[in-house]
């Protein structure tokens, strides 16, 4: 048996002191999650956050580095999943009205607000990326070099 990770992608917008998050249906309940996705097939890493974010909250997002790359098994699923989290700008005006399946809405959440609410986060690479962010760790976009059809 070949095991794979599931290949994830998240977004880190920080406006005014605030975060954008989103708000998402799960099995166990409505939990929050940063505008986040999974890798489409022959797509590159960037151009996955970048349709995530706008798939999730309306915005059209510019990466401009990478905070980390994290490992994480969910017991819940049985699911490991390597993430990158890339950090980056939206442009301040809501590009599409329509959100993904699951998705209830988007928010701008301080950073205090979100730690309040760890028991309702999606998984514990939210707040470790968003320590990272917070400790200055960037990395450039061409860290990462593509192959692809």
């Amino acid at each position: 048996m070949i095991w794979k990770p599931n290949v994830t992608v998240a977004s880190i917008v920080e406006l005014d002191g605030k975060f954008l998050m989103v708000e998402e249906e799960s099995l166990a309940g409505p939990v929050l999650n940063q505008p986040a996705g999974h890798l489409d097939p022959d797509e590159s890493m960037e151009d996955a956050v970048i349709r995530e974010t706008m798939e999730e909250t309306g915005y059209r997002f510019t990466p401009e580095a990478i905070i980390g790359s994290y490992l994480w098994h969910n017991d819940d699923n049985e699911t490991t999943y390597y993430r990158s989290t890339y950090s980056g700008s939206v442009c301040t005006e809501v590009v599409a009205t329509e959100l993904d399946d699951g998705i209830i809405r988007a928010l701008w959440m301080p950073h205090d607000e979100i730690i309040e609410n760890e028991n309702r986060l999606r998984s514990p690479v939210i707040l470790e990326s968003l320590k990272d962010y917070l400790a200055g760790k960037r990395y450039p976009l061409d860290v990462i070099k593509y192959h692809l059809k």
